[in-house]
């Protein structure tokens, strides 16, 4: 290659090399997965009523097996020596890392969405495309130390927010259309900011206890005094911070009781209908005797997705014979003010349409709390509710309708 060909590449760095090692092993992943589905399919029809059982087909399925395992082995190796070889090149290139190197929001955005739907398995293979949790300002992790946080914040006021965004997305997409909620209360209503970024395809119990230790941490380390503490989530960021404050309240945290206000924006408190119609496509294709193996896709949504199905919050449950049990029912802190607000796409005229297909992922009575038990609906009072009116999901990140609600609730 020419000399001058080379110099036009740009630099290879750990977090390049990071990346390439994570969709290898991902990659490898997903063909192990494909050939036991094939397989899978494969002798399911062979073995369907019906089909001939002679020594010719008992040897068709002797050899696809051998040529399956063949798959197997070559990726496995393959992958391994991938990986072992992006290892060792990434421990060899600190010094080609540049400083103060610009944020991508564009492989940011797409790690998001790996995580979103493959997060559980990423976190378990140790794949380096997880995403750890983190609280962050302006793009960057905090250290939760009281001389971290000043040395990041020098402007820190006493009055603190902390944003959670939803599925498959991160901290810098509470950006969006050049409107920030954080940015907005900061500038209207002198709130510091702070952003989560973690892992949506991991449990939201799992996610919701680590958050709670964060909260503590970063509470607890504040660089000023404490005057009002407002937490506001996204989507499935607000089922975080319910099981945060829930879990948290359970293992003795102080931190729970010095919270003020909680905002829910679109969050599908009793589940969304999206996670609901693929879990009904995984029983489609499960009774159907060809399809059956293909019910594995279904089952590759991340455990975060599947806690979607009925907004869950805690640990899953189990009665003495071993069957799972529903959630356990959740109700809003009693000591914090909550608001909700809802969208739904389309216009008043049509109403019911809109209350069910709401925002288009999450209907009007979820993100309001509302459900057919009365034992189960959340506690919202009236006037702390609102449902906005020609828009989607993403839209309550960015609408005008959006922010000036937020700022008549909270001023």
């Amino acid at each position: 290659m020419p000399i001058r060909l080379i110099a036009r590449l740009p630099p290879v760095t750990q977090r390049h090399l990071s990346d390439l090692r994570g969709a290898t092993r991902l990659a490898a992943d997903v063909t192990l997965g494909l050939a036991d589905l094939v397989e899978a399919m494969h002798e399911r029809i062979a073995t369907l009523p019906g089909t001939p059982q002679d020594g010719r087909m008992t040897g068709i399925l002797g050899i696809t097996g051998l040529v399956y395992k063949s798959i197997r082995g070559v990726t496995r190796v393959v992958g391994g020596s991938l990986d072992g070889l992006l290892k060792a090149v990434s421990q060899l290139t600190p010094m080609l890392q540049p400083t103060g190197a610009p944020v991508s929001r564009e492989r940011e955005a797409v790690l998001a969405t790996l995580n979103g739907v493959f997060g559980d398995h990423l976190e378990a293979s140790a794949n380096p495309l997880a995403t750890p949790m983190s609280l962050r300002h302006e793009g960057r992790a905090l250290a939760l130390d009281a001389a971290s946080l000043q040395a990041a914040m020098p402007g820190a006021t006493g009055r603190l927010v902390l944003l959670v965004h939803g599925l498959c997305m991160n901290d810098l997409q509470w950006q969006r259309e050049g409107h920030d909620h954080g940015a907005m209360l900061a500038r209207e209503l002198g709130f510091t900011p702070v952003y989560l970024r973690y892992n949506s395809g991991r449990a939201v119990h799992r996610n919701g206890a680590e958050l709670a230790g964060l909260i503590d941490a970063l509470l607890t380390a504040w660089p000023v005094p404490l005057q009002r503490v407002l937490l506001m989530g996204h989507s499935m960021g607000g089922l975080l911070l319910r099981s945060a404050l829930q879990q948290g309240s359970q293992a003795g945290h102080a931190w729970p009781a010095r919270v003020d206000e909680l905002v829910f924006l679109g969050t599908p408190h009793h589940g969304s209908p999206l996670e609901r119609a693929g879990y009904g496509v995984d029983i489609l294709l499960g009774a159907a005797p060809y399809a059956a193996p293909l019910a594995r896709l279904g089952k590759a949504r991340s455990a975060g997705i599947m806690d979607l199905r009925h907004g869950n919050l805690l640990p899953p449950r189990h009665a003495a014979n071993g069957r799972l049990m529903p959630p356990a029912s959740v109700p809003l802190p009693a000591l914090i003010t909550c608001y909700a607000i809802a969208a739904q796409m389309g216009d008043r005229a049509a109403a019911l349409k809109g209350r069910v297909l709401g925002d288009g992922l999450v209907p009007v009575a979820s993100a309001l709390g509302r459900h057919v038990q009365p034992t189960r609906t959340l506690a919202f009072a009236p006037e702390h509710q609102a449902v906005l009116q020609g828009m989607n999901h993403m839209e309550l990140l960015s609408r005008p309708e959006a922010a000036e609600q937020l700022l008549s609730w909270l001023r």
